[in-house]
């Protein structure tokens, strides 16, 4: 995983924020504390920007039953760098309660066929949604 990261970050930032796997869906990196470690970690991930202007990241892991790492990260340490186009920031990473996790995560999955499946496979495991508020 780490090889795979480390070349969207290499074409990430080589490209200004695009990433050909993801077409033209906007990516983020974030620069995740480790919740043990201390060590940072840069994690590549689908940013979904909402209608009303926020900006929503889901913890599918492609649909696997566990969460991915960075869950437990940003929850431990949700004051991160953010780097989004050309463009570092700071921010503050919020988790959705439960409600309005399920919430958004059922309308995400009404509009994207592929999250829909990552809902499915992931069962009974809750997908974690967080926000992300500039600093």
């Amino acid at each position: 995983m780490k090889s795979f990261n480390a070349k969207i970050i290499e074409e990430f930032r080589a490209n200004g924020g695009k990433v050909a796997m993801f077409a033209d869906y906007p990516v983020v990196i974030l620069h995740t504390i480790g919740a043990k470690s201390g060590n940072e970690h840069l994690v590549p991930l689908v940013l979904t920007i909402k209608d009303n202007g926020d900006w929503i990241l889901f913890a599918s892991f492609a649909g696997s039953p566990k969460n991915p790492p960075w869950v437990y990260n940003l929850r431990a340490n949700p004051q991160i760098e953010i780097e989004y186009g050309t463009e570092t920031f700071r921010a503050n990473i919020v988790e959705l309660d439960e409600a309005a996790a399920r919430e958004t995560v059922s309308a995400q999955a009404a509009v994207s066929e592929q999250f829909s499946g990552y809902v499915a496979s992931a069962a009974p495991r809750q997908i974690p949604v967080f926000r992300i508020e500039r600093i």
